[in-house]
């Protein structure tokens, strides 16, 4: 297959990829926090080319894409939930993901099966304009092979699907560079199920602290037969092809412990901080200042794709914080890692 690259300040080229959303093809397009493969979440049998570009697992969810908040009601009942029009007012258009009862219009393949679906509305120019073109409900996982970092520049895009997709808009380097929050509206609570740009400490501030709970899923593995409500619940993903392992520890701890694991050949992802008391190697990259959660959330997939670029093997990489944004990444690596995480100071 031919991929054509249209860039985003190409009007007409946009107006042309949207009507071929609207025929039942894919379309790669950047948003503020990824880049999203798209197709009409009406169609069924366009999503399946989803699944298949990515070679996704088929009873992992994907999330809608509207270009307006009120749009939403459209696709969902939004009258099930008292904290819809409250996040909705607060944080969209914005880097959050919505799950509310489906009404029939959404297939079944674009859900899983599930009776449920996520909704967003991004705050990306280029993704708005091709959504308002569209006229049609966009259902769009990251733009990666199955399991890799998610695509923040249109380089990975380009990388992982080419020859895959028909159509690519080349929208640059995107700003939040992790998958948006995604919230279940099902129940009483508001349930966390994947942490992002709406920070835990952001729902709590609109919807009460003790109507905002983050779901076990976010730290750890779905147990055996529970069904994912949202993307990146149950396989691993993120993953460089090396395997890839967290740390905890003091400072000087992990660092004495990256410099054994340097000598013996393995990469190491750490803090700014840390690298003046390591060597300077190719294998050792930084994701940011330890108390830069912005810089991590924006590095983090970058970085673990440049590690593809060497022969190592092995890569540890320092544990982040759970507080505000670094959650985000805290979720985002742990699954990288498969939850392996090494305590060394236990």
């Amino acid at each position: 297959m031919e991929t054509k690259i249209i860039k985003a300040y190409d009007e007409a080229g946009l107006k042309y990829a949207a009507s071929m959303l609207r025929e039942g093809k894919t379309v790669i397009f950047p948003t503020e926090t990824v880049y999203g493969l798209g197709a009409d979440a009406s169609n069924g049998s366009a999503i399946k080319d989803i699944f298949t570009a990515k070679g996704r697992p088929q009873d992992n969810p994907l999330i809608v894409h509207i270009p307006f908040p009120d749009d939403i009601e459209k696709y969902a009942h939004t009258e099930s939930s008292i904290f819809f029009k409250r996040i909705a007012k607060e944080f969209m258009p914005g880097p959050i993901t919505v799950i509310l009862p489906k009404k029939e219009i959404i297939s079944s393949e674009a859900t899983a099966g599930l009776d449920s679906v996520g909704m967003r509305c991004p705050s990306h120019e280029t993704a708005h304009r091709l959504l308002l073109y569209a006229k049609v409900p966009v259902a769009a996982p990251s733009a990666n092979i199955s399991g890799r970092p998610s695509p923040t520049e249109f380089a990975h895009v380009f990388e992982d699907m080419n020859g895959k997709v028909p159509f690519i808009i080349d929208g640059g380097k995107v700003d939040i560079g992790l998958e948006s929050t995604v919230v279940s509206l099902l129940g009483e609570k508001v349930r966390i199920l994947r942490p992002g740009g709406v920070t835990p400490e952001m729902l709590i501030s609109v919807c009460g602290e003790e109507n905002v709970i983050t779901d076990e899923g976010v730290f750890g593995k779905l147990k055996e037969g529970q069904k994912p409500l949202s993307p990146g619940m149950k396989y691993r993903h993120y993953a460089p092809a090396a395997k890839i392992t967290a740390v905890k520890g003091s400072d000087g701890s992990v660092r004495a412990f990256f410099k054994e694991k340097l000598d013996l050949g393995c990469a190491v992802l750490c803090w700014n901080e840390d690298k003046a008391f390591l060597p300077q190697n190719p294998k050792v990259l930084s994701m940011g200042s330890e108390e830069d959660f912005e810089a991590q959330a924006s590095l983090l997939f970058e970085k673990l794709r440049a590690f593809d670029e060497t022969n190592v093997k092995e890569i540890y990489a320092r544990c982040p914080s759970r507080e505000g944004l670094g959650l985000a990444v805290y979720n985002r690596l742990l699954r990288a890692c498969a939850f392996e995480v090494i305590e060394l100071d236990k």
